[in-house]
């Protein structure tokens, strides 16, 4: 039989299953504590700061051979990746809370 004891213990069990603490995974997406992070989140912004990475490493390295254009350029792509990221991560986390907001209270 099902009773409310045995919900609200089945409610608790999953919320600790799901909970999932990614915050020191990621350097530049620090994440709320409020809201918890799914692997494809983190998997997604890992790839990102790869990206970012590589690109801040080829603009030193044409800094090096004296291509001081293709440095700045690169430099330029890096922050707006960086910019583009941000934004896509207050998206996400916008798209969250208002998920979380439509759930009934009885859930």
């Amino acid at each position: 039989m099902i009773t409310r004891s045995n919900l609200a213990e089945q409610l608790r069990e999953y919320q600790i299953r799901s909970k999932h603490d990614w915050a020191s995974v990621s350097f530049f997406s620090s994440t709320s504590p409020n809201i918890t992070t799914s692997r494809v989140d983190v998997v997604v912004f890992v790839i990102w700061e790869l990206i970012i990475l590589a690109f801040l490493v080829f603009s030193v390295v044409s800094l090096y051979f004296k291509h001081i254009r293709l440095a700045f350029i690169l430099v330029c792509i890096t922050v707006l990746l960086l910019l583009c990221m941000k934004i896509t991560k207050q998206v996400r986390l916008a798209r969250k809370k208002k998920r979380r907001m439509l759930l009934p209270l009885s859930m």
